[in-house]
């Protein structure tokens, strides 16, 4: 409407400007009026031209690339940067001495991005603009149609385009990887320490398929058939026996988070991608308890589309649970198994983390914490706590920041 209106006034502008030439050359005559009127007339001829400059058929491709490799394939992690390129091309032949690109990058929530830049067209009527943004949070994003807005050379008028087609891809949380869970295997006792580990089970007699022959087969593995036909050395693969699952439960409710919340939140959700990502990794069954406004359950399965599904639901997550740890929990009764291992990732302390780890036990769960720390926990030396849940052989483990999780875990973080 603004614009409508800055556009409307400067048509009056040009108006006034000229019937007070063409007034002048009817009133006073002369060379001189006669001149100015001709003059007006050649650049109001210009600026009607402006009109068919060939920048509302704009056309262009947008490509963007992060660490060297194209965005789409490949999965982005929070934290990451799009450096972005825009080819654009206008048709026609009206001189523009210059067009301003306008890009946008929009996320799931509604949160948006503007970026803004100018480039010279060429003598083929063609510019090349890049940008990179600033590092993106986990989530869904889209790029919207780009306008080109161009002016006369008197800055008067605008003329505008567009051009492109909506582009999505999704950022993933940001992980560390994980070389094993020692921490894990030494505050776990029982028939569960093996779980993070699937490869180390034990194989039944039970033929599974051929593989690869492996230097240091014994011979009553080698498959002769398949050897025979394809000319390799193949091994017999036998089926592993099946292990404890494991499932991760991610502590959504803000008021755990205290102030902190973005920062805290951010890090118990990357803890939860690590964990995942590290057990899938070694064909482990992992699934996720996420409680919030809704209840998902993602029962404990391997393979690449457990991961795509987890990591999927990790992306859009937030902190919006309406109950703290202990309720959220009493509400997945019928959701657990028993017989599963449980990584609780909360930054909650004190009586409610007791309750909820006595909870899965009584359910037939053995239970382990992730503890979310926070500067204010440093503080507060409220450890009492810790101490019960060691007592009762439930492990703790606590982290400040994402880095910190390998160390923890492989033997040197028991809180």
């Amino acid at each position: 409407m603004t614009a409508t209106k800055s556009t409307k006034l400067r048509w009056q502008l040009v108006a006034i400007i000229y019937l007070t030439s063409l007034f002048y050359l009817l009133f006073q005559g002369g060379k001189t009026a006669m001149m100015l009127f001709m003059i007006l007339n050649l650049l109001l001829f210009y600026l009607v031209l402006g009109r068919w400059s060939g920048i509302n058929k704009v056309s262009g491709s947008r490509s963007y690339t992060a660490l060297g490799a194209t965005a789409l394939n490949q999965s982005l992690s929070a934290g990451s940067s799009l450096d972005v390129s825009l080819h654009v091309k206008i048709p026609g032949y009206y001189p523009l001495p210059y067009v301003i690109v306008r890009d946008q990058l929009q996320r799931h929530n509604g949160q948006k991005v503007a970026f803004e830049s100018s480039f010279v067209p060429n003598w083929k009527r063609s510019g090349h603009v890049t940008y990179q943004t600033p590092p993106l949070q986990r989530g869904e994003y889209r790029f919207t149609n780009t306008q080109c807005l161009s002016y006369d050379v008197f800055g008067l008028f605008e003329h505008s385009g567009e051009f492109g087609s909506e582009t999505v891809f999704s950022v993933l949380p940001q992980t560390v990887p994980l070389r094993q869970w020692n921490g894990v295997q030494r505050g776990i006792r029982g028939p569960y320490s093996h779980a993070i580990a699937s490869r180390s089970a034990k194989e039944t007699t039970q033929i599974n398929g051929v593989r690869e022959y492996l230097y240091g087969d014994r011979l009553s593995r080698v498959h002769w058939n398949a050897t025979a036909k394809t000319g390799e050395w193949k091994s017999k693969a036998f089926e592993r026996e099946s292990l404890p699952r494991t499932v991760i439960i991610l502590d959504r409710h803000p008021g755990s988070y205290s102030g902190e919340l973005a920062t805290r939140f951010e890090l118990a959700v990357s803890a939860a991608a690590s964990l995942l990502e590290n057990g899938l990794k070694d064909d482990t069954a992992m699934g996720l308890l996420s409680i919030g406004e809704t209840m998902t359950m993602i029962s404990p399965k391997s393979g690449i589309e457990q991961r795509n599904l987890l990591m999927k639901h990790l992306t859009f997550v937030d902190a919006d649970a309406a109950r703290p740890l202990y309720s959220s929990l009493k509400r997945a009764d019928s959701m657990m198994e028993h017989g599963s291992f449980a990584v609780i990732i909360t930054p909650e302390t004190g009586a409610d983390v007791i309750r909820s780890m006595e909870w899965l036990s009584r359910k037939g769960i053995t239970p382990c914490m992730l503890h979310i720390s926070s500067s204010a926990d440093a503080l507060s030396h409220q450890t009492s706590w810790k101490h019960v849940m060691r007592e009762r052989g439930w492990p703790v483990f606590e982290i400040r920041q994402l880095q910190e999780l390998p160390a923890v875990l492989e033997g040197s973080g028991i809180a």
